[in-house]
């Protein structure tokens, strides 16, 4: 398995994790910024173990996706993720702000787990996100 520099911490374990964050300085410090690997590869890391078992049970396949597409909506869903967690709504799941770069060439497999983490929070939360696509809801 590759060494991962990349450590994607998303902090949506709402049931373990519940504190709430004020002020600028404290989301200031709360920014997952995503970083190569090694390899010079982007990966993403999910510490939830339920993610994992979404991926390969529930989530459809990587083939079905254009790279073009997941971009494109990860792009509009990172905009507003960041919205949700500056705002303050949905803070018992949204404890991070997402650095993301649209003309980053970040590679499929790592728009993909993106997409997927999106689908996921809406899966396992119910948190619904405007630029979700319809058969992930």
């Amino acid at each position: 398995m590759k060494k991962i520099i990349l450590i994607f911490l998303l902090c949506i374990l709402a049931v373990q994790c519940t504190t709430q964050h004020s002020g600028s300085s404290a989301k200031a410090e709360h920014v997952v910024k995503p970083e190569k690997n090694d390899d010079g590869e982007w990966d993403l890391i999910v510490f939830d173990t339920q993610y994992d078992y979404f991926l390969n049970a529930v989530a459809r396949p990587m083939n079905t996706y254009s790279l073009s597409y997941l971009k494109n909506k990860n792009t509009f869903l990172v905009n507003e993720w960041n919205s949700y967690y500056f705002s303050g709504k949905y803070r018992n799941i949204i404890e991070s702000s997402i650095d993301y770069d649209p003309r980053e060439n970040y590679g499929l497999k790592f728009e993909y787990k993106l997409y997927q983490v999106f689908a996921y929070t809406n899966w396992k939360y119910g948190l619904r996100l405007r630029n979700l696509g319809a058969s992930n809801r």
